[in-house]
């Protein structure tokens, strides 16, 4: 979902970054450790600030702090442009990395991942009464809203025999869906689910089946295979003391 790591850009910042201060896990003043966490805050619902808010705020942000406190640490969280975040944690800036962030073969070459802790791709909402669509091929022969420039826009095309209509925002997406000027409303799954969660939106609902798929993994640096245990072994007590699905249902809604 984010866009690729500029190769040019990458290497210019990894420059700038040795020659700063290194090291990995460190303590703050009164001696607790400290895991320093890169990341990108532009991604609502995963992570952003809103006016007036000192502490970032999302879903990515709650998941590492509760990973950190299941570990131990406290968690301290940089905000770095998207393109420097691999180079940061290389040059030892940051001891991880969470920002919606793809698990690829091109990445994995860089940088260890912890285990997938969110699946993203494209789904759709549809209206409550909607009987007709159940899954993606069943879209042939309907109109469909989509986001102008973008992957969800391409992928709909590409299924054939589909009416699209772009529109300038998400908003405007479900609006026309909600005025019945569309039959489904594809894009990203998180920004369907964070719409009907956060707007408390009636009379749609989102499908779960998905046109495309990527995980996204906490990158860490490919010589930190102890740090990349620990973060595995609290996402998987998370995962089973309940506490991710509470995470997860306060950004999303309940997990289907």
């Amino acid at each position: 979902m984010k866009k690729i790591l500029a190769l040019v850009a990458a290497m210019a910042f990894a420059v700038f970054a040795l020659a700063g201060c290194g090291g990995s896990q460190g303590a703050d003043s009164s001696g607790a450790k400290v895991l320093k966490v890169g990341s990108s805050i532009d991604f609502a619902p995963f992570e952003f600030q809103d006016e007036g808010q000192k502490d970032y705020q999302g879903f990515d942000m709650d998941l590492i702090r509760a990973i950190g406190k299941e570990m131990g640490y406290a968690v301290e969280i940089q905000n770095l442009g998207f393109d420097g975040l691999i180079p940061a944690l290389q040059a030892k800036n940051v001891d991880a990395v969470i920002s919606g962030m793809t698990i690829n073969d091109e990445r994995k070459q860089n940088v260890l991942f912890s285990a997938p802790y969110y699946q993203s791709g494209l789904t759709m909402v549809v209206r409550d009464d909607e009987q007709a669509i159940q899954s993606f091929q069943d879209l042939k022969g309907h109109k469909v809203a989509v986001q102008i420039g973008t992957t969800s826009a391409e992928a709909v095309k590409k299924l054939g025999g589909v009416e699209v209509k772009e529109l300038n925002t998400p908003a405007d997406c479900f609006m026309e869906l909600k005025g019945k000027g569309v039959d489904a409303v594809v894009n990203d799954r998180p920004v369907n689910d964070y719409y009907i969660q956060k707007s408390g939106a009636t009379g749609v609902k989102a499908l779960e089946e998905r046109l495309t798929s990527e995980d996204y993994g906490i990158a860490i640096a490919k010589d930190n295979a102890d740090l990349q245990k620990k973060v595995d072994d609290a996402l998987k007590k998370l995962k089973e003391n309940g506490e991710y699905d509470k995470i997860f249902a306060k950004w999303f809604g309940e997990k289907k």
